[in-house]
């Protein structure tokens, strides 16, 4: 009996240190959401941040391993503590970058998204998880990045960066981190660095390749030195056209980290890093100089403020998957009209133009594959193939006049060039043929017509 009642009480002691343990890290937790700022659907200013002059004993203990480093030490620590990084796009790029600056122990973290998690979103931006879905980016980010150092201060944005707001934000922190993945946000970013004295640690990712490149830093060149003019609209490709191997923009926001850490430790060098994923090599390419003739850096600039950068790109401000519209309203149809058109087994030729990769992800049962690269190089192979088909359908299928071939791909964007390539090829390469886009793609099948449809 005595022997029972010390174990009972022994188990009450472990309970009770469990309890207590429990407690202080409920106590660590609420510190860290006190220190998480409510999210901001506008922008504020901020108070300055706490000067540090010392680390206290938890500091050392965090940050132990790297202040062994004689390329940090204790002021380079302090000195981190003190700076604050604005962080554009809580993305691919975005995530392992604030992460590895938390992890560091950088003072303040603007954290700026204007969309929401997706499922889509979780195999590369890996602060988000399936409980956050539909929860804005900035928001899920700032509570992961709370829960990893509640010692920093984190300002998450739910808002886009807009040449109305981007001088007043920007101005308040020290250090700009542009993780976009579209042209006019460089752009607006790049100018608002210069215009506010900000360096600018820029990066990309797309398929299996990335690119670093530090901006307005001692002297060294901005974004427009490089790329006076935007490129033309149709030659810019997104995560969302082209894919993306989610470790990619995983190394290329690490890297950029790296970058961050080095601005705040003065040791830095003006070069652009390339990143090859397929070979796994990285090359360094020497920047060119500071442009004296550069539109906004340069010594008469012409751009003094803002402007519209959608408009000087001829491109959305958006990650998302671009939106064409290069033909007439005849030369298209929509999927409910196809689907008509499939019911009624009106004799037809369903063109499918995307890339074999993404056929293996899914594809309409009646659709033929001829990748629109394929068309417009005009490779003989599958020039055969379609004419093969068209004269098969004309045979068999009782057409006496052209053959209607319906064009399709995954948004209705590749399509409409696709017919653009065959009207030119029409009664030359191949018979005559009638062609129709079908608008919105077989995203737009999926969410209008079958929801059973893969979305990708």
């Amino acid at each position: 009996m005595d022997d029972e009642i010390v174990n009972l009480k022994m188990k009450l002691l472990e309970k009770e240190g469990e309890l207590a343990d429990l407690k202080r890290k409920l106590d660590q937790m609420e510190k860290g959401n006190s220190r998480l700022t409510v999210l901001h659907e506008s922008v504020t200013d901020l108070q300055p941040l706490k000067s540090h002059t010392t680390l206290s004993n938890e500091d050392i203990m965090r940050y132990s391993r790297q202040l062994l480093l004689p390329e940090l030490g204790v002021q380079g620590q302090v000195s981190l503590s003190n700076k604050s990084v604005l962080v554009v796009g809580c993305g691919g790029l975005g995530c392992p970058l604030a992460q590895y600056l938390a992890a560091a122990g950088i003072g303040r973290l603007g954290l700026l998204d204007y969309d929401v998690v997706e499922l889509s979103n979780l195999h590369r931006q890996v602060l988000h998880t399936e409980l956050t879905l539909g929860q804005p980016k900035a928001l899920s980010a700032a509570g992961a990045i709370s829960r990893l150092n509640s010692a920093i201060q984190c300002v998450p944005y739910h808002l886009q960066l807009t040449r109305e707001n981007a001088i007043q934000l920007i101005q308040q922190f020290d250090i700009v981190a542009d993780c976009s993945d579209n042209v006019p946000t460089r752009y607006l970013v790049n100018d608002a660095c210069v215009l506010t004295g900000k360096p600018l640690v820029s990066a990309s990712a797309l398929r299996m390749e990335g690119q670093l490149t530090v901006y307005n830093y001692r002297g060294g060149p901005c974004y427009r030195c490089l790329y006076p003019s935007p490129p033309p609209p149709n030659t810019v490709t997104n995560c969302s056209d082209g894919g993306v191997l989610g470790v990619v923009p995983g190394i290329m926001g690490c890297l950029q980290a790296l970058e961050v850490l080095k601005i705040a430790s003065a040791s830095f060098e003006k070069q652009l890093l390339m990143f090859d994923g397929q070979e796994g090599r990285f090359r360094s390419i020497r920047l060119r100089a500071k442009q004296a003739g550069c539109a906004v850096c340069g010594e008469t600039p012409t751009v003094t403020q803002l402007q519209d950068y959608e408009r000087f790109c001829g491109s959305a401000a958006t990650d998302k998957c671009r939106r064409l519209n290069i033909l007439t309203k005849e030369q298209r149809v929509s999927v409910q009209e196809y689907k008509e058109i499939v019911d009624s087994s009106t004799p037809h030729l369903l063109l499918d133009v995307r890339p074999k990769v993404e056929v293996d992800i899914c594809c309409l049962k009646t659709s033929i594959n001829i990748p629109l690269a394929s068309l417009e190089e005009k490779k003989s192979e599958q020039i055969s193939l379609l004419k093969d088909q068209i004269c098969e359908l004309k045979q068999h299928g009782g057409i006496t006049s052209q053959v209607p071939v319906f064009v399709l791909c995954k948004l209705g964007n590749d399509s409409q060039k696709a017919v653009q390539v065959l009207e030119k090829m029409s009664g030359k390469e191949i018979e005559p043929v009638t062609l129709k886009d079908i608008s919105g793609g077989l995203m737009a099948w999926a969410n209008k017509i079958d929801p059973s449809f893969p979305q990708y």
